[in-house]
């Protein structure tokens, strides 16, 4: 693995906790629901809202990206004082609200997708309903994930795009102002975000969409329960696995879309290294307004963390997790979780037993192989980390400080914070790249250390 030269003096020093934790955390909102939210919006008949939107990179990416195709986005936030309370970092106010408003979409447009799966795997089908080419780039990581999912696929359902047979990035789509849509078969071993990139169009085609997987595996089911509950919401009728479907089978009916009034949960998955500061100090950390339902991914760390050594209580306000003192060791299969696994795997290095973490060999494929990088910066810091062919197998040792390395990744970065809590000396490179989801990480962390209420 490389990294880059120019950010390796770029280190910030991970504040080592001097004692239990005992904070509240605002989380800003979910990065998945903005960006499924900004899609259907923008291919919604009328107008409607997204309030306490993520402002991050990829947020922000997705965005300018659909006002380049022609979607208007009007940013507001409340001049109501007594209904708007101090702003939490991600620009997430309770005040704050997107209006997106619905236009014919049309190229010429040139759309960056910074690093963003989800920008550059949503788009492309929205592209495919605009009248001229889309060309689409990003970060050179961007080239390296994998496309060709939505790429056959796109093509099967009757859209022309140039990729240089590459299956990956830069590509341009060159929209046509509509497409037959119908049945198409795709292999989303790699990626859930292939099933979900064509069903949030598929409303849109003429024929609706009918997605059947045919892939081994399908990662991060989480995600496309999301992506259903979304479209149902805004109007459109889906058929799944779940509801009596045939399996590994999505079918979208053709039709308009809603424009909704969508307030957007908090991001469960970046309230991760939080809940482990409590874990991990044995202290407690209260995230607000964590939803009693929800299809986030990162609600199954109550469960996890929990067999981990710690409790958690649901309240009327918000989420309570109290670290014991005491960190076990974990034996789980996080397939459908895998986003959640740098955070684990750092917890898991600070245990009492071996950790076993399965079912993410997927991750190699994320925003830069994870389960190599775990393995080497852990390692680098005196751990004892081996991979396996679907995860990684982690036992304890004493840890030392140095840096560790984030590979332009957010959460190999906050996975580095944890480890800092126990471990003086750790020095993370390119702290900066939680801007990904998490706007102004290392303020929301240094000031959970500083609050003792």
């Amino acid at each position: 693995m490389t990294v880059h030269s120019a950010q390796q003096t770029d280190l910030w020093p991970a504040p080592t906790a001097s004692g239990p934790v005992d904070a509240t955390v605002h989380v800003p909102g979910s990065k998945s629901v903005t960006n499924r939210a900004l899609v259907l919006a923008a291919l919604a008949s009328e107008p409607g809202w997204i309030r306490r939107p993520l402002r991050s990179r990829d947020t922000l990416l997705m965005a300018e990206a659909l006002r380049a195709l022609g979607v208007g986005i009007e940013e507001t936030i409340s001049s109501n004082s007594a209904a708007t309370p101090a702003a939490t970092p991600g620009g997430d106010k309770a005040g704050e609200a997107w209006r997106v408003i619905p236009a014919p979409l049309a190229g010429p447009a040139s759309l960056d997708v910074g690093n963003a799966g989800t920008v550059m795997r949503f788009l492309p089908p929205v592209a495919a309903l605009a009248n001229g080419p889309v060309r689409f780039d990003g970060d050179p990581r961007s080239h390296e994930r994998p496309l060709h999912g939505v790429i056959d696929a796109l093509r099967a359902l009757g859209a022309r795009i140039d990729d240089d047979g590459r299956g990956a990035l830069p590509l341009t789509v060159h929209g046509g102002g509509a497409l037959d849509g119908g049945p198409v078969e795709v292999d989303a071993s790699s990626s859930s975000q292939f099933v979900s990139a064509l069903l949030l169009s598929g409303a849109r085609f003429n024929q609706g969409v009918e997605v059947r997987h045919t892939g081994a595996t399908l990662p991060s089911l989480p995600h496309i329960r999301m992506t259903v509950d979304m479209l149902r919401a805004a109007g459109a009728q889906v058929d799944t696995p779940e509801s009596g479907g045939e399996a590994n089978v999505w079918r979208v009916t053709p039709g308009a879309l809603l424009g909704r009034d969508l307030t957007v949960e908090p991001d469960l998955s970046n309230a991760q290294p939080f809940l482990a500061a409590a874990l991990v100090t044995g202290g407690r950390v209260i995230v607000p307004d964590w939803p009693e339902r929800t299809t986030q991914p990162g609600d199954r760390l109550r469960e996890i963390f929990t067999r981990m050594g710690g409790s958690c209580e649901l309240k009327e306000y918000g989420l309570e997790f109290t670290g014991s003192g005491r960190i076990h060791g974990i034996d789980v299969d996080l397939s459908e979780v895998g986003e959640l696994t740098p955070g684990i795997a750092a917890v898991a290095a600070l245990a009492d037993s071996p950790s076993t973490l399965r079912g993410v060999a997927h991750l190699r494929l994320h925003e830069t192989d994870r389960l190599a990088a775990l393995t080497k910066e852990i390692n680098g810091l005196g751990g004892d980390v081996t991979e396996t062919a679907d995860g990684l197998h982690i036992r304890p040792r004493a840890l030392r400080g140095g840096v560790f390395h984030t590979y332009d990744d957010h959460r190999m970065a906050t996975a580095g914070a944890i480890l800092g809590l126990a471990v003086e000396g750790v020095e993370i490179e390119n702290v900066a790249t939680t801007a990904k989801t998490l706007p102004d990480f290392t303020h929301l962390w240094t000031g959970m250390l500083e609050d003792r209420r």
